[in-house]
């Protein structure tokens, strides 16, 4: 996207007073609950500790979302700048760290060249990892007995590119009618076997084995943004038994939480789930998003039947699966960001591969609030975490404390926005205001980045990454 572009909605720093934010929300007519004043330090919902059914505790109610890293080695092996980054999700504050970042189970299930791996010859690297998080987390804060450590296991199914940046090499269990021919791929492309997902179940059940005797709490099992976990939930069309009926859809998630309960008895399991999908997006005039596909559209797990709203009712049946399975962690988020972003990660900006948003984003972290409080209400046992806060910006901690305070989750998360400003939640917490200087502001130079086969950063905001090629490399790509 050119370095010109002139964003239609008004930018969130420009509404600098708690009554020029919510006359902005009700202009737009934007259901978003906020607190003009934030509570003081120690009676403040963001401190709020909670105890597992493990006995397990999480120290305050914070998190850093897993995000897909691109600095690792070949062989999956974290670098230098995968370790400078972990080590500030431990100084960050937040007492839940969800996964970290998405670690693949086998190597041709890697979303980039450059993503980790966890078998037996990575094994103690992500030993050192759980080791590096918990001394920083300990110089920081002085205990580490209420910090949560979990490590997210996936495979990339149709987004898979393990061998090169720019080449995809798809792992699909279904011909999908827009994002076979988004992505270049054959209506008789072929299809995973059962007997691939049979082994595919066994590798995630090795690497929770392994993540636990490396110290780890929980693994998630990862079923969102259209990666294979997710594309299961929407194999209406596929045959045998891992598609067709609700049963064969979540055979995946169950097969694989009862091999991990028999394998590594005591390992805390969590799912962040997609709990709704739209249509994939395209381009359309003026570069604005618009359904590729009219309706009606029946691959949206959660998803209404036009492909643009949100249907709970496989959401909800779900989520009983889970209480079967007796998991408790459940973090929340929606859509793809690569077909859907502007519901899955709100932001005025788009990637270099993305259209302008086709509404305001504070209509998609709205929504994916208010979504997430409706299933929170509907399953109080599940310690919930919340995604799509960063676009919120400086009004994150107001309506981070309403959103905890009415019940609607149980753990803000913090996503793209700890890139740039890693100790936002410290900040927080301690009363003392946040560093408007250090705030993402969704530019989405991190996510434009390694579609164009570089490394992923806060590339504006961190003096770190600003100093290398790469920004000069990204500003050459944006026109500026």
């Amino acid at each position: 996207m050119s370095g010109k572009y002139k964003p239609q909605y008004p930018r969130v720093a420009q509404l600098k007073t708690a009554e020029q934010f919510g006359l902005h929300l009700e202009k737009e007519g934007i259901q978003l609950g906020f607190d003009a004043e934030l509570i003081s330090e120690e009676n403040s919902p963001f401190g709020k500790a909670h105890t597992l059914r493990s006995g397990r505790t999480i120290g305050n109610a914070m998190c850093i979302l897993p995000m897909e890293g691109w600095d690792g080695t070949e062989d999956g092996r974290p670098t230098d700048l995968t370790k400078r980054r972990w080590k500030n999700f431990a100084l960050s504050g937040a007492k839940l760290l969800w996964g970290c970042e998405a670690v693949a189970v086998r190597h041709e299930g890697r979303a980039n060249p450059n993503q980790l791996l966890l078998n037996e010859d990575t094994f103690s690297e992500f030993v050192d990892l759980f080791d590096l998080v918990q001394t920083t987390h300990q110089e920081h804060f002085g205990e580490t007995s209420d910090l949560v450590v979990g490590l997210q296991l996936t495979h990339s199914g149709r987004f898979c590119k393990p061998n090169d940046k720019k080449h995809m090499e798809p792992r699909i269990l279904y011909p999908h009618p827009v994002l076979n021919k988004k992505f270049g791929l054959s209506e008789d492309y072929p299809l995973m076997t059962d007997e691939e997902i049979d082994s595919i179940i066994a590798d995630y059940i090795k690497a929770a084995v392994l993540a636990q005797k490396a110290g780890f709490h929980f693994v998630d099992i990862k079923h969102c943004h259209g990666y294979l976990g997710h594309e299961f939930l929407s194999a209406y069309d596929r045959e045998g038994k891992y598609g067709g009926s609700f049963e064969n859809r979540t055979r995946f998630l169950r097969d694989i939480v009862s091999g991990i309960r028999a394998a590594a008895p005591g390992l805390e399991i969590g799912v962040r789930l997609s709990i709704f999908d739209w249509v994939p997006f395209q381009k359309g005039p003026e570069e604005k998003g618009v359904p590729a596909l009219g309706s009606p559209y029946r691959y949206a797990f959660g998803g209404s039947e036009n492909g643009i709203g949100e249907d709970f009712e496989e959401s909800s049946t779900f989520l009983n699966v889970l209480k079967e399975l007796d998991i408790e962690l459940l973090c929340t988020t929606a859509g793809s960001p690569y077909y859907n972003p502007h519901i899955q990660r709100p932001a005025l900006f788009p990637p270099s591969d993305g259209y302008l948003p086709p509404e305001d984003p504070l209509h998609g972290v709205a929504r994916q609030i208010a979504a997430t409080a409706q299933l929170k209400k509907a399953f109080p046992e599940f310690y919930v975490v919340g995604s799509a806060y960063s676009y919120l910006q400086e009004w994150l901690p107001n309506v981070g404390q309403e959103v905890l305070k009415t019940g609607k989750a149980d753990s803000i998360g913090f996503g793209r926005m700890v890139l740039s400003y890693p100790d936002m939640p410290a900040d927080i917490l301690s009363g003392q205001g946040l560093k408007r200087g250090k705030i993402c502001r969704t530019f989405s130079d991190c996510t434009t980045a390694p579609r164009n086969g570089m490394i992923s950063g806060c590339f504006p905001l961190d003096p770190f990454y600003k100093s290398m090629p790469e920004y000069d490399q990204l500003k050459t790509l944006k026109g500026e």
